[in-house]
């Protein structure tokens, strides 16, 4: 009975572990704002972490370099005559998205919501995909992965130039930064590392396929630290001071944001007029809905450099992040289903059994 009872136990203690091993990088995120709560010192601009050269360019290099070697530029090729699917998905997200998020920022500045908040929801409307997650849900649903894999890799290449510009013409005003300064801290910092590692990895790729370095888990290492440094700013000024009401308020509005999203480009891409098959909605759906926090903070670091309110515009992203992760897992069972439904009906009209 007692043995019994302590293998119950342990297995308890396993799948904990097994939990916080697989959410680690939301549990860091919490933790280094609390950390930047605790001593701002350390990682606020002139502090010992010295964020302004460590974080400004070593930093966003590093990850834009890993992006590079990372991307397997090589796979996209048989993704390519899909021109429609990439047409719908880049349209929505760096077009849609922004246009749909700008009204209705205009519309809840009316209310008391905070206004960096609601600035900060409009950041995230500006973002390019995700490089991993939308992919990770389309392979786990059985969609088009590889029309997932361009889309991703090629909005977040669109997202390097596009989402600056976005930026700019949405919250130009709030930025005393000039656009030539953005260019060139771009150019040098995303640009040129992006381009070097995928050089790089012409030459090292039988290695990468060997070895497998944990890309994900550096950029992720990498972003926590960025997360971090920007905290510490906020609360070395003691301008970041916000109510939780507030951030709750935004975190429902994002929840409902992104079940709406999901439902048009679902209802969109199911329409009868429409030529996408159900793996095809399937990569549509995440590609389209899913916002990138790996390429989203470092280039607000970018963009608003310097600026006292950065961590607030940064928190609908933060909560974004999680959000898109956990209603995509939630909804991986359900779309399955409806996917391997439609198979079998075609099965059935393919045999012209009723």
């Amino acid at each position: 009975m007692a043995e019994s009872e302590g293998s119950l136990h342990s297995n308890a203690v396993k799948k904990m572990f097994a939990k916080l091993q697989k959410n680690w990088f939301l549990i860091g995120i919490v933790v280094v704002i609390c950390l930047a709560k605790f001593a701002p010192f350390i990682g606020a601009k002139g502090g010992i972490l010295r964020p302004e050269i460590t974080v400004k360019y070593i930093a966003v290099s590093a990850i834009f370099l890993n992006s590079g070697l990372s991307l397997k530029s090589e796979e996209l090729k048989s993704a390519l005559s899909n021109v429609r699917l990439h047409l719908f998905v880049q349209g929505f997200t760096l077009a849609f998205v922004p246009g749909f998020f700008s009204l209705l920022v205009k519309l809840l500045e009316l209310s008391s919501l905070n206004e960096w908040l609601l600035k900060g929801l409009l950041v995230v409307g500006c973002m390019p995909p995700p490089v991993s997650s939308a992919v990770i849900l389309t392979k786990a649903v059985g969609g088009n992965e590889a029309a997932a894999i361009f889309n991703s890799a090629f909005g977040s290449f669109l997202g390097i130039f596009v989402t600056p510009f976005l930026l700019l013409v949405f919250l130009g005003s709030s930025s005393a930064v000039p656009f030539a300064s953005i260019v060139g801290q771009l150019s040098m910092t995303v640009v040129f590392p992006l381009l070097i590692g995928q050089f790089l990895r012409r030459y090292i790729k039988d290695w990468m396929e060997q070895t497998k370095p944990p890309f994900g888990t550096i950029s992720s290492c990498v972003l926590l630290l960025i997360i971090y440094t920007t905290f510490c700013d906020t609360f070395s000024h003691k301008s970041g001071e916000i109510d939780s009401s507030s951030i709750l308020a935004v975190a429902v509005l994002i929840i409902c944001l992104q079940c709406c999203l999901l439902m048009l480009t679902f209802s969109l891409a199911t329409m009868r007029d429409s030529s996408f098959t159900p793996a095809d909605t399937i990569a549509i759906m995440f590609c389209s809905t899913h916002k990138s926090l790996t390429l989203g903070i470092p280039m607000l670091k970018i963009v608003f450099s310097g600026y006292k309110y950065l961590s607030l515009i940064s928190i609908p992203l933060l909560i974004y992040h999680p959000v898109q992760i956990l209603l995509g897992g939630l909804l991986v069972p359900v779309v399955k289903g409806w996917m391997i439904s439609c198979q079998q009906k075609g099965r059935v009209a393919g045999t012209g059994t009723v």
